[in-house]
């Protein structure tokens, strides 16, 4: 079997004569945000099934392309749509993007997704920073053999999110008006919504978000070299019930509204960021403007 380093030598030798400049930003589209996509001028398009190594998505709302051109005078690389760890794949797979990402000579990778709200004041539509994560998928892309040819050991995961970018994100959600959140996401394996209590040990656990993406991602990234900044835009509420509630007996029906669960349908969660996605857009290209500076 092949090693990482080997596995991204050869989809490196296949990219390199599909592409004219280096990206200085890679960025990894969650569902939902096509528009994104639309947003990059690009002069290559490759489906991940033609690109050696690449696992193929097969979830609604992922493209499954590879995007290579230029956004608000950046040259970037973009990964629409992604794979996920329920899809069956190692998180290795999962997380191959970022390593293609530094090796196409990215310095940034941007992730978005979409997330449900932990947080009772966060709101479906809102934009969430991630400022830090939980990983609760119960597995890592770095697990198994070393691969010196990519990264060290045991690298650290404490300012995973840059200072730099989220500062950046910041200024640029400020110019442009949009009301930014910022949090913890955490990751679960999926792709089962969580339970009552999941959600109040996720509450308990200090998570403002979760989902089913991005933090293997970022773990290659930051493995990798990458400076790392990611949004979530909130796509339902995933506050617990209070204690008091669920105690007591009352069915959901019954609950306060502001605390009454529902049932998620994972094409609601793509309308909503589908709807929300222009702010997400609009914080990213700001950060762009000041990247490219």
């Amino acid at each position: 079997m092949s090693t990482l380093a080997q596995r991204i030598s050869e989809t490196q030798a296949f990219l390199a004569s599909r592409r004219a400049e280096r990206p200085g930003v890679a960025l990894i589209l969650g569902s939902g945000f096509a528009e994104l996509a639309e947003a990059v001028d690009a002069r290559c398009v490759l489906a991940y099934k033609d690109i050696p190594h690449f696992a193929a998505t097969s979830v609604a709302g992922h493209a499954g392309r590879l995007l290579l051109g230029r956004w608000r005078g950046v040259e970037v690389a973009m990964f629409e749509g992604r794979s996920h760890f329920y899809e069956g794949l190692a998180l290795q797979q999962v997380a191959y993007p970022s390593y293609i990402a530094k090796e196409l000579g990215a310095q940034a990778l941007i992730v978005t997704n979409a997330a449900g709200a932990i947080n009772a004041d966060y709101e479906p539509g809102d934009v969430m920073l991630v400022t830090d994560h939980i990983n609760l998928i119960g597995d890592s892309p770095l697990r198994g053999p070393q691969d010196g040819g990519v990264g060290i050991r045991f690298p650290s995961m404490r300012n995973a999110y840059d200072p730099a970018l989220l500062n950046a994100a910041r200024r640029a959600a400020a110019a442009c008006k949009v009301r930014l959140r910022e949090g913890v996401y955490a990751a679960v394996a999926g792709p089962m919504y969580e339970t009552e209590a999941e959600l109040r040990m996720l509450q308990t656990l200090g998570a403002d978000a979760v989902g089913m993406s991005t933090v293997p991602e970022v773990i290659a990234a930051r493995h990798a070299g990458l400076r790392v900044l990611a949004l979530s835009v909130i796509s339902n509420r995933a506050s617990p019930s209070p204690d008091a509630t669920v105690a007591s007996g009352i069915v959901a029906d019954e609950a306060p509204a502001a605390h009454r669960g529902h049932d998620v349908d994972h094409e609601d969660v793509q309308a909503t960021v589908k709807r929300s996605a222009h702010k997400a857009r609009a914080v990213i290209e700001g950060v762009l403007d000041e990247l490219a500076g």
